[in-house]
């Protein structure tokens, strides 16, 4: 499978410090390897996010961008693919085994919109997807996407590293901080993979 990366375009650090938040977590949470943040640069949220991903483990990388013209035209150059999710595109249950069958041999760039996406962004990516045709959260189809490209086996991933660990419960709540010989161990996991 080839790599997933998630290009936030357009953050506006008032008015999206909460929203870009909730990207990063559900890419984190639904495999993908990296995300990049274009708009204007917030690198007390990327300072954030990273320490996030130290806490709960998992391998995300997070950075800015700011011409995200340079980043599409370097993904390329890659031979990467580019998915614009938009409610104006092509809807998932149309287009996603297509998608799977890509993904399978390419890297992914999922790319989702903050202020209103310039209209060149519809015409350089590969594929405009639509959760639906109707407007909504760009979370959620984030969320969504992910979890139809990848047929739901990201909600069983592991993080490695992590400092702290849910353990789930039918009732209440309870977290545990891993044990230092145990974040070892994970380290020599993944070395060895």
């Amino acid at each position: 499978m080839g790599k997933i990366v998630v290009l936030r375009l357009g953050h506006r650090i008032v008015r999206d410090k909460r929203l870009t938040t909730h990207v990063i977590l559900t890419a984190r949470a639904y495999g993908a390897g990296e995300i990049i943040l274009s708009g204007e640069r917030d690198d007390r949220l990327i300072d954030r996010a990273r320490k996030f991903v130290e806490k709960w483990g998992g391998e995300l990388e997070i950075r800015y961008e700011e011409d995200w013209k340079k980043i599409i035209r370097e993904w390329r150059e890659k031979g990467g693919v580019i998915v614009h999710l938009t409610v104006y595109g092509i809807n998932l249950p149309d287009i996603i085994d297509e998608l799977r069958r890509i993904w399978r041999e390419k890297d992914v760039m999922v790319v989702v919109g903050s202020e209103k996406v310039p209209r060149e962004m519809y015409v350089v990516a590969d594929y405009n997807v639509a959760v639906s045709n109707q407007p909504h959260s760009e979370v959620a189809a984030l969320a969504t996407f992910l979890d139809w490209l990848q047929e739901g086996r990201e909600l069983t991933r592991e993080f490695k590293s992590a400092e702290l660990r849910i353990i789930p419960q039918k009732c209440g709540k309870k977290v545990i901080r891993i044990e230092q010989s145990e974040k070892d161990k994970d380290m020599e996991n993944n070395e060895d993979s």
